[in-house]
């Protein structure tokens, strides 16, 4: 499984609006809520989840990439949504950068390899500077998801 096969532009912010973390997981699952992922009234008790989780330690894994993510059993696949930030977002980053890319993660309760293989896969992919300097200069989310997809499946 890879970023672009589960994500749909409905599920993509091309200008995220948050200025910390915990505004982005806010805006991010909300965008999961209007493309249909997560039911409206399961909305707060995902976002506690992907808190709680990033509460434990941040996601921000360095290089302006921000991986928030959680286990619940309020999802029945993976389901992801992605944002790009132009003035970056305070993620509390393990280098002290500001994250300009962000992925949320939700996988079912359980699905413990997929959920460690997946996020791998997604943290190798947006480490590479071609797919960077891609994602910076695409206009929307529609093209955001091309890249996505372009890229995804390099290992």
């Amino acid at each position: 499984m890879n970023l672009g096969d589960i994500l749909t532009p409905q599920q993509i912010t091309a200008d995220l609006k948050a200025a910390n973390r915990w505004e982005a997981i806010d805006e991010l699952i909300d965008s999961l809520v209007r493309a249909g992922r997560v039911k409206p009234e399961h909305r707060d008790s995902v976002i506690a989840a992907v808190k709680k989780r990033e509460t434990s330690m941040s996601t921000g894994i360095g290089f302006g990439i921000g991986i928030p993510h959680a286990s619940t059993d309020l999802v029945t696949e993976v389901t992801a949504a992605f944002a790009r930030s132009r003035g970056g977002v305070d993620f509390d980053a393990l280098d002290s950068q500001a994250v300009h890319l962000v992925t949320l993660l939700l996988v079912p309760q359980g699905q413990f390899q997929k959920h460690l293989h997946t996020l791998a896969a997604i943290a190798k992919v947006l480490r590479r500077d071609d797919f960077l300097k891609a994602l910076d200069s695409a206009p929307d989310s529609e093209a955001i998801l091309r890249v996505i997809r372009e890229y995804s499946g390099l290992r």
